[in-house]
């Protein structure tokens, strides 16, 4: 199991029905072709599932049976479940697929057409996502493109999760208002790809989301890089699972870092 090696590698101990209207937002301001899969057991009112496909791909499973999935790549395991909407970023061709699955209803891509920001503010049940743009540098630090990335946030269950996307810099104040709270937070801990364990580690603790889950990281050194940099305040946690349960009762007192074990959708 892959958390297996990461707890090789990581001495826990040392690390210590109408429009939704946002309650997120604390600072600023046809007919469906086929009946969506649920890929788990029906959920309680209020409780959201979020499984680890891997890489910076997720799955989020709302109680009204909506399913999303970040970073859409055009494979999530059972070809039988169909998410309701997939994001997708540009940074790289594992964040993204030039072919989705017809059947998904909605495909929102993070970058805008000619270089333009992507304006994102979509619901699908009881589901609200939307986005604020990021700036991505060049693939060996040359050039870039401006609002190239999207952080996708959504809402449901009073729930706030963002998603960071393939971030490359230190967030303004602007973005951070845009933002909003967050809640759950998906953050890529590569150390390189995106931002260095320092200037990732900063982010995460502006955002102040109570629990945390690592994505976007390919060997154990590099996540325990990414832990290593957090304050001790916050609580690690390894897990064998794939995925978690979460609703506004159930977020820890103590924010914490939850390291899932990646999986497809079965």
């Amino acid at each position: 199991m892959r958390a297996a090696l990461i707890l090789a590698l990581l001495p826990l101990q040392a690390l210590a029905e109408g429009p939704l209207d946002s309650g997120c937002l604390a600072f600023a301001t046809g007919e469906a072709r086929f009946l969506p899969a649920a890929f788990g057991a029906p959920l309680d009112k209020g409780t959201l599932r979020i499984r680890f496909l891997g890489h910076a791909s997720f799955a989020l499973e709302t109680p009204g049976g909506q399913l999303a999935v970040t970073d859409y790549t055009g494979v999530i395991g059972n070809p039988d479940v169909v998410p309701n909407v997939v994001t997708m970023n540009i940074a790289h061709d594992t964040h993204f697929t030039d072919s989705p699955d017809p059947r998904i209803p909605l495909v929102l891509r993070g970058w805008g057409p000619l270089g333009l920001p992507a304006r994102i503010d979509e619901e699908t049940g009881d589901l609200r996502i939307r986005n604020v743009t990021s700036d991505l540098r060049g693939p060996f630090g040359e050039g870039g493109r401006r609002d190239g990335n999207s952080i996708f946030l959504f809402e449901t269950t009073g729930l706030c999760i963002g998603h960071l996307g393939h971030l490359h810099q230190i967030l303004s104040e602007a973005q951070y208002a845009a933002i909003g709270r967050v809640d759950v937070l998906m953050v890529p801990v590569d150390g390189g790809y995106t931002m260095d364990p320092a200037a990732m580690a900063e982010v995460v603790t502006r955002l102040k989301a109570r629990l945390v889950l690592p994505m976007h990281w390919f060997t154990g050194e590099g996540l325990r890089a990414f832990l290593a940099r957090m304050d001790p305040g916050f609580a690690v946690e390894l897990s064998d699972a794939s995925e978690v349960e979460i609703s506004w009762k159930t977020l820890p007192d103590r924010p914490t870092i939850l390291v899932l074990s990646p999986a497809p959708i079965p």
